[in-house]
């Protein structure tokens, strides 16, 4: 994911872990209910709750778009809980579409 220039800020160490897909969306509950294990997380939301949604679901990893910042209390969190949080600088659609093209050249 380095190719895509974002930053990891926690769970390096699971970095490894197969992306099969992404899911974008900002509401924790549609996140739950649509995203799938395997996938990444594209989302603005910062708190907490992220990390126990990607635990719940068995994420690879969320990625929090759009530089928000993540408080150092939500990041130690999901290293406790083996959770991968990755920054981009870009926008939510710009990301997904980043994305979407890397795995399909993974794919291939």
């Amino acid at each position: 994911m380095q190719e895509l220039g974002f930053t990891c800020l926690a769970g390096e160490a699971f970095l490894y872990r197969y992306t099969e897909g992404a899911y974008l969306s900002d509401l924790l509950s549609d996140a739950m209910g649509k995203a799938e294990a395997g996938m990444l997380w594209i989302t603005s939301q910062v708190h907490r709750n992220i990390v126990a949604v990607a635990s719940l679901k068995e994420l690879s990893a969320i990625v929090v778009v759009n530089e928000r910042q993540v408080e150092p209390e939500v990041l130690a969190h999901a290293d406790e809980e083996e959770v991968v949080i990755l920054s981009s600088g870009k926008p939510a659609f710009e990301t997904a579409g980043m994305l979407y093209n890397y795995l399909r050249e993974v794919e291939r």
